[in-house]
């Protein structure tokens, strides 16, 4: 199931934010999953793994130029706000779900479960903690 919403960006430029359940493979060892499809590692600039604690949220931004594909691993709730109206996806226990974020589609990840949870993000920007290419926009609280 793969969920496409056009955006527009600038002039004709058009953008979608997108949304992927990731194939996961499980064992009693625990499970793997690819977060990034092999056409998109090239584009790359910046790669971060996060590991949140039980309720936290991380995000609550937007970027100005880079696109950020994350993929989440739940319980999470994926908040996003695009042209003004929020949206909610639940992303189930034991699924990863892939979203990629145009430049502009606000975006936040909260743990719903009890237990640490994990994403891992890719940007076509490189991170510059001197420029930084996010803008605040709070769209959930821990």
């Amino acid at each position: 199931m793969t969920e496409e919403r056009d955006l527009e960006i600038q002039g004709d430029q058009r953008m979608s934010l997108k949304m992927d359940p990731v194939t996961v493979r499980s064992d009693s060892r625990g499970m793997v999953f690819e977060p990034l499809e092999t056409a998109m590692i090239a584009l790359q600039r910046n790669t971060h793994v996060v590991i949140s604690k039980p309720g936290v949220v991380r995000g609550n931004h937007y970027h100005r130029q880079g696109t950020e594909i994350i993929a989440v691993v739940g319980p999470a709730l994926v908040r996003t706000r695009e042209d003004g109206k929020l949206r909610d996806i639940a992303v189930p226990a034991k699924e990863v779900y892939r979203f990629t974020f145009p430049p502009k589609v606000s975006h936040a990840v909260k743990n719903t479960g009890d237990q640490p949870n994990v994403l891992a993000a890719f940007n076509t920007c490189a991170h510059d903690p001197d420029n930084p290419d996010t803008v605040l926009d709070i769209l959930l609280e821990s």
